[in-house]
């Protein structure tokens, strides 16, 4: 009886972290109603063109809207009006910095290697992986952590429970493939692309492949070790 009643204590204490209504995997992003094109360049607009494979000459033609806007509209970034602002930058910028990292995301050595099977987690860089020692098991990936005020807490951790059909009690949507590693904080899946923002309210947020991978891979007790800062928290 005692532990039922602890389990149901957890399941209670659960806030969830969740996102917003809103990789790489990408998932699709909620539908948008496009509104008109912009014609203003935005103060991005040489480095939006660049990372989009469109002529750079810092001028916003139609072309150039249609495709800053469809990105937008992909990563659920609003408003999706073409204009090439700091927000679409920001995510042009962050997945640059992820695809720079390859198959080496310790390179830092932040992570520790001495705790055997761990999954870290990189909150500046928005990314996630599983460690044996020094080996990579599986990752790096792109998640979605806490956005401000929500920010997903740092520190040594360990994973305490596990429910793969979990519904949060405080937002009341589902949070498939759930694993508890601090209060309400855990990883899980979701439909949503990993680089929208603001981001998630303290949870890791990973694709449903991605989760379904860190369910088979890691169990109770297993480290969890969050650093850094996400951009804009």
């Amino acid at each position: 009886m005692g532990d039922i009643r602890r389990r149901r204590a957890v399941a209670l204490g659960i806030t969830g972290g969740l996102v917003a209504p809103l990789t790489l995997t990408l998932a699709a992003a909620p539908a948008q109603a496009a509104p008109s094109c912009t014609t203003q360049a935005g103060p991005y607009q040489k480095k939006v063109e660049k990372f989009l494979g469109r002529p750079v000459d810092g001028r916003q033609s139609s072309a150039d809207c249609r495709a800053i806007q469809a990105f937008q509209t992909k990563h659920g970034i609003t408003p999706n009006a073409g204009y090439a602002g700091p927000v679409t930058w920001g995510v042009m910028d962050l997945m640059t910095k992820q695809k720079a990292v390859g198959r080496n995301p310790n390179r830092d050595g932040k992570c520790p290697v001495n705790k055997g099977r761990i999954a870290c987690v990189n909150l500046t860089l928005q990314l996630s992986w599983i460690q044996d020692g020094s080996r990579l098991v599986y990752g790096p990936v792109p998640v979605r952590t806490g956005r401000n005020g929500y920010e997903t807490r740092t520190g040594l951790k360990k994973i305490y429970w596990r429910n793969i059909d979990h519904v949060s009690t405080i937002y009341n949507v589902p949070m498939p493939y759930s694993q508890f590693f601090d209060g309400g904080q855990a990883f899980h899946s979701v439909g949503v692309s990993m680089w929208n923002p603001p981001g998630s309210h303290g949870c890791v947020n990973m694709t449903k492949t991605d989760a379904k991978k860190y369910w088979s891979l890691l169990k109770n007790g297993d480290d969890v070790y969050v650093y850094g800062r996400k951009p804009g928290t």
